[in-house]
């Protein structure tokens, strides 16, 4: 239930698997994780994901009208970790589709495709108790989301039940790219501090090189998602691994070039 950061900052990169298809949902992340991520997030399509800004939104829709499903999703998986052993790799779900899907049979496909981890956006750490204990059985890592509005308690609760790293989000609302990172963000990564040693990845708006210095100067990865997932919908599919690879390069520039 490992999950490496071997750049610092670490870099999680999110996908919508499916989108514009599994092929080249397949291309990107090979392409995304030589070009420097450390862990890839393979989202599972959902027709209501409400946490979800509208790029993801959007990207959802186009997989779903595609047929993509949650079995599509780990054979992806199981795919991506024969090609690239060591990168991490991480189901990115609503609780729905796994339900759907039987949630023991989720966790033992999900272990023998080779998955590292699980974060379940709407399962909240209160309720998971069965949840917690098939990913335990399966030695998956439970990936929780910590927002700024959380008090000290849930965020002790939170870190006591994640493993791999925690998932700070920088703001309460839905997914997107934003100009400039909420000041919530620093402040919830060094309350989170106090009740655990894992990990802590900043997500939602880290969008260029600028946001992903300053998480790095306080956080131990960022997660990059819309912007991402926006290259991709503006690129011919042909076109996307390099693009997301130039991209994820870019992010990293400056800090290297300060180097």
């Amino acid at each position: 239930m490992s999950i490496r950061f071997a750049n610092k900052p670490g870099l999680v990169a999110y996908l919508t698997a499916g989108d514009p298809d599994l092929k080249t949902t397949h291309a990107i992340a090979l392409a995304a994780i030589d070009a420097g991520a450390d862990v890839i997030e393979l989202g599972v399509p959902f027709s209501d994901p409400v946490a979800d800004g509208p790029v993801i939104q959007r990207a959802s829709e186009r997989a779903l009208a595609r047929g993509t499903r949650l079995a599509d999703v780990l054979e992806l998986g199981k795919e991506l970790r024969a090609a690239r052993p060591d990168a991490g790799l991480v189901i990115f779900s609503y609780y729905n589709p796994i339900l759907r899907f039987g949630l023991e049979k989720f966790c033992s496909a999900a272990a023998e495709a080779g998955m590292d981890g699980v974060l379940v956006t709407d399962m909240i750490v209160e309720e998971a108790d069965e949840y917690l204990a098939y990913l335990a059985k399966h030695r998956l890592a439970p990936i929780f989301l910590a927002a700024p509005t959380s008090p000290d308690a849930r965020l002790e609760r939170i870190a006591a039940a994640s493993k791999g790293f925690v998932y700070a989000i920088s703001r309460t609302g839905i997914t997107g790219t934003q100009k400039s990172l909420a000041a919530d963000a620093e402040s919830l990564v060094k309350r989170l501090r106090q009740y655990t040693n894992l990990p802590i990845a900043v997500g939602f708006g880290v969008s260029n090189a600028e946001h992903f210095a300053t998480v790095g100067e306080f956080a131990d990865a960022a997660v990059v998602g819309s912007a991402i997932v926006a290259l991709i919908e503006k690129s011919e599919s042909a076109d996307a691994p390099s693009s997301i690879a130039r991209f994820i390069q870019g992010l990293r520039a400056p800090a290297m070039q300060a180097r």
